[in-house]
């Protein structure tokens, strides 16, 4: 029987990576007799302390309590046939736990989601970007049996360290993200962002375009974030939404146009596409920057669009909005693409296969 230990941050439920990335596939794992355990190390206390403007005292005893968490589990490692690290064991610089794992009877898969080997901390952290170290993501990649990469840029990078390199892209559990348009005014059209804190600075991308809709549609359409409860924009009516597993697609659900604006630059090369897969998998209308994964994601004006430049924007989402069928067919063909490329059912199968070749 095969049995895996996940180390994360979070617990479960907690982040959007983690779930879309491997707890999703749990109730998988556990049908096919694979025995898991995830292994986290910031508590349900700990998130109001880190991911804001908490005390230098406060998150420096969350560090320590996260490293001696970390020990504790490290002798753990020789019970199990698989060790899979999501991003980093730890949120420093260290690969102390990383190459423990190498030396472990354990196999090592290492997964990952973004260029992480960039700097990006949220603005709560700037002061302690000096305990990162970025440069040990290739470190960590060639202690790794084997390498999970969520698209093709990172597997390009990857490459460049480790030769068991597998694509695993970011999916949607299409049984939980399922449309439910008698959510949906009838007579407003929303149009809505889904991230976080540490992301609203894409969101703001939007700001300029979204001003000129506002000014050309007024009170027909409606702008919601969701991610970052403390948003607030008062000349597009926004106020923030804050973001919960338990109603995360009920507010998706309110959407009739879902937006991924992001900047072209070697991080957002990185992303996988979630938000704009989690809009697609209700049938929403999705428009995406042109930048990474999201142009394979999107065959313009079929499942999607995309749109580059402030015009394009505005004449894009003012297509969208003038034309209900054009919004019910694209949305229709957006969740088709995520069952047949970007859903738990179209990878579960090729994610067990490859915990086994790692064994073999």
């Amino acid at each position: 029987m095969l049995n895996i230990l996940f180390l994360a941050a979070h617990r479960p439920n907690r982040s959007p990576g983690q779930r879309y990335r491997f707890e999703q596939y749990f109730p998988y794992l556990k049908s096919q007799g694979i025995n898991y355990k995830l292994s986290y190390i910031i508590t349900e206390a700990d998130d109001a302390v880190f991911y804001s403007g908490g005390t230098v005292l406060d998150k420096f005893r969350i560090l320590i309590k996260s490293i001696l968490k970390r020990y504790a589990h490290k002798r753990d490692y020789n019970n199990y046939d698989i060790v899979f690290v999501q991003r980093e064991a730890l949120m420093i610089g260290w690969t102390f736990f990383e190459r423990s794992i190498k030396k472990s009877k354990a196999k090592f898969v290492f997964d990952f989601d973004d260029s992480i080997w960039l700097l990006d901390t949220s603005v709560a952290n700037k002061k302690f970007e000096w305990l990162k170290n970025p440069e040990k993501t290739a470190k960590i990649i060639r202690f790794a049996d084997c390498v999970f990469a969520g698209n093709a840029y990172l597997a390009n990078y990857a490459k460049h360290y480790n030769t068991v390199v597998k694509i695993v892209p970011t999916t949607i559990d299409t049984d939980i993200h399922f449309p439910n348009k008698t959510l949906r005014n009838k007579g407003v059209i929303t149009i809505g962002w889904s991230g976080s804190s540490t992301t609203i600075k894409h969101f703001e991308y939007a700001l300029d375009f979204l001003t000129t809709l506002k000014q050309k549609y007024g009170s027909k359409i409606n702008i919601v974030v969701m991610g970052d409860a403390s948003y607030v924009n008062e000349t597009l009516g926004i106020k923030g939404v804050e973001w919960s597993a338990e109603g995360e697609v009920t507010v998706l659900n309110t959407f009739d146009i879902g937006i991924m604006p992001l900047p072209n630059d070697e991080w957002a090369k990185g992303k996988c596409g979630l938000k704009g897969l989690s809009y697609m998998a209700l049938e929403i209308a999705t428009v995406m920057s042109p930048v990474g994964v999201n142009t394979e994601i999107i065959q313009h004006g079929i499942n999607g669009f995309l749109a580059n430049t402030h015009q394009e924007w505005v004449t894009t989402i003012s297509a969208i909005i003038d034309d209900a069928e054009l919004r019910k067919n694209v949305g229709k063909a957006a969740r088709l693409t995520v069952i047949e490329k970007y859903s738990v059912l179209a990878q579960r199968d090729n994610y067990i296969t490859y915990f086994k070749e790692v064994l073999m």
